[in-house]
């Protein structure tokens, strides 16, 4: 009993030792929001005197992030849907071995998850097709980086049983009716974990944006974090409230899906 006791008191710790080391850095990103310049300059660690809400309104103004906002919704809505259709139709064929050499495409799949980004070759590519500078190549080129939802929903449709598929094809159902119908509504938990892993990674994407849109109107709302910026000081309050602005979205989109996070991780995971 008292090695259970102490078990589950160490589990507790651990647990709220993360719980700190995760929190910490956003109260602190908050705390700083909520000063001025001087106020920081002289003591960066100190609780702010007092709540300066309209930090954040300067910080929207200059970073002109009315602007940049809905250039990174339609990025991140587009490309995080188109990745998720890709996934979903190839996914399917590879986990049920439907298609020849279906092993050899899921670790072509794998391995290339760990390759370094091929920056020089897609930008080449791009150029050549006409789509440098350009939204829709744009969201063609993040909607390549299919990898981690790919495999996390093998892993998922490998744990569905095949009977489904057998009784679908008795009753004449077709191949997108089936995916669309009957697959796609079953992923739920995994396609909840596939729209929150890919969206960050598009969202918060700063250095694409930068090789690949020089038009300033194209740009996404990371762009507008570069406001804050000065050759000699930087001003650390308003771009605090610039990175708790761009992190807003992710937050409630996050606060929507988390109650599937955790079961469609851990089943595109383990059913591998």
């Amino acid at each position: 009993m008292s090695e259970s006791k102490t078990t589950r008191g160490l589990s507790y710790a651990i647990v709220l030792f993360m719980l700190v080391l995760y929190l910490f850095p956003l109260f602190y990103l908050f705390n700083v929001s909520m000063k001025s310049q001087s106020e920081y300059i002289m003591n960066p660690v100190a609780v702010a005197e007092s709540f300066r809400y309209e930090n954040f309104l300067e910080a929207w103004d200059k970073g002109d992030f009315s602007q940049y906002l809905w250039n990174s919704i339609f990025y991140t809505g587009s490309a995080t849907l188109f990745t998720l259709l890709l996934s979903v139709f190839a996914a399917f064929p590879i986990a049920r071995g439907y298609v020849k050499f279906s092993t050899f495409f899921y670790v072509f799949f794998l391995i290339s998850m760990y390759l370094p980004n091929p920056l020089i070759p897609q930008f080449a590519l791009i150029n050549q097709l006409g789509l440098y500078n350009t939204q829709f190549g744009f969201v063609l080129l993040k909607t390549t980086g299919a990898g981690i939802a790919f495999l996390m929903f093998t892993g998922y449709i490998k744990s569905v049983s095949r009977e489904l598929d057998q009784a679908a094809a008795i009753d004449g159902c077709g191949y997108v009716k089936f995916l669309s119908l009957i697959l796609v509504p079953l992923m739920k938990p995994v396609l909840a974990t596939g729209v929150i892993l890919t969206a960050i990674g598009i969202w918060n994407d700063i250095i694409g944006p930068t090789i690949y849109l020089s038009n300033p109107s194209y740009q996404p709302v990371t762009k507008g974090l570069f406001s804050f910026y000065g050759q000699y000081m930087n001003n650390w309050p308003l771009l605090a409230c610039g990175i708790l602005i761009v992190t807003l979205p992710l937050v409630i989109l996050y606060i929507f899906l988390q109650r599937f996070i955790v079961s469609g991780a851990m089943a595109g995971a383990v059913k591998t």
